[in-house]
């Protein structure tokens, strides 16, 4: 595990990924990003050991990568508007579904940060690749498999976070490797022009942390 801060805008920027397929050249000549592995749980414990062993926390935290959706545009990128955990079901206590028992946050949280001039969308993160009838069961606009664990992680250092997902895939079935990969190197270009939105609002003063 290695973890970088990137100087955005004079900024120090902590980027984080899960997975290397996601990481083409157009991102690699901007960012050096933290990668987590795939999942929630490798999410929260790779970045939480990553930030508690920063002697030099960043001031922002960015999660970024792919995404499913069946209603967006494919190989489109959107900022996080709000994300949700969809694993947390607790409701046969009596707790509303996607709430943490005994944990003071909402079911879908919101993210404030907004990077202008870049889509927005909601999020659900969970341990499961969804695709076909089981987007009938998710509310958000789009599903993830780490921003959720991401920002839990953020919240613990008080460190603010933003999400950019890349839509890879969701409009048909999802059946092997090559259906979440096709698009990788779309969203690859479209998230360093993210990046770049991001820098130029961090300069303007548009996102002020």
């Amino acid at each position: 595990m290695t973890s970088q801060l990137d100087l955005i805008a004079g900024v120090p920027v902590l980027f984080v990924m899960a997975a290397e397929a996601e990481y083409g050249p157009a991102l690699r000549a901007r960012i050096t990003p933290l990668m987590t592995g795939i999942g929630p749980v490798e999410g929260a414990v790779v970045l939480t050991a990553a930030l508690a062993a920063m002697a030099e926390k960043p001031r922002l935290v960015v999660s970024l990568g792919s995404a499913g959706s069946r209603g967006l545009q494919q190989a489109q990128v959107y900022q996080v508007s709000a994300v949700g955990y969809r694993d947390m079901d607790a409701s046969a206590l009596g707790f509303e579904k996607g709430r943490t028992p005994f944990l003071d946050l909402p079911a879908r949280i919101d993210l404030p940060h907004r990077i202008p001039g870049v889509l927005t969308a909601s999020l659900s993160t969970g341990a499961n690749i969804v695709t076909g009838t089981a987007y009938d069961q998710i509310a958000e606009e789009m599903v993830d498999m780490e921003t959720f664990a991401h920002l839990r992680a953020c919240q613990r250092f008080g460190l603010p976070l933003i999400g950019l997902r890349g839509i890879s895939d969701g409009v048909a079935e999802v059946h092997e490797l090559k259906d979440w990969t096709q698009y990788l190197h779309v969203i690859d270009q479209r998230l360093a022009e993210a990046v770049d939105a991001l820098a130029a609002a961090l300069e303007s003063g548009a996102i002020r942390l």
